[in-house]
């Protein structure tokens, strides 16, 4: 298949195909005049790709997951330690939510005065992503505030 091909079967622009061959996620059999040439094998390669990302997983992390001889040889611990990860992202966000929820409907006449409200910023508070020391950039993305 060509690279067009792959690209609409597997729903991703020829971009990222051409990314991931560069990270060597996937490999390009060879050319059809200038378009790189996939075997049908890529295809579950990619879902296998779509799914480690889904889970989390980065794609350094993915890249490992394939053999030497290309075929998946996923770690079991590695997929036991995302999956409690998850798992406490989960409970994480399910308190967030029922916080939410309940602030939306809390009878106080104002959220301030609302002792799960209250409890929900002292809990942000103390998880507050911690910010670069003066004078070195923080990650590209500008801070609130300023």
């Amino acid at each position: 298949m060509d690279i067009a091909e792959v690209a609409r079967r597997a729903g991703l622009p020829a971009s990222t195909l051409r990314f991931y061959e560069e990270k060597g996620l996937i490999a390009s059999i060879g050319r059809r005049g200038l378009r790189r040439l996939f075997d049908s094998d890529v295809l579950p390669r990619l879902a296998l790709i779509a799914l480690g990302q889904r889970a989390g997983f980065s794609l350094e992390e993915i890249a490992g997951m394939f053999g030497a001889d290309g075929r998946p040889a996923i770690d079991r611990v590695q997929l036991a330690a995302k999956a409690d990860e998850l798992d406490r992202t989960i409970r994480k966000l399910a308190a967030m939510r029922d916080g939410l929820r309940h602030a939306a409907v809390c009878p106080a006449p104002s959220h301030m005065e609302c002792p799960t409200f209250r409890k929900m910023l002292r809990i942000a508070g103390a998880h507050r992503p911690q910010t670069a020391p003066a004078g070195r950039k923080q990650s590209g993305l500008k801070r609130i505030g300023r």
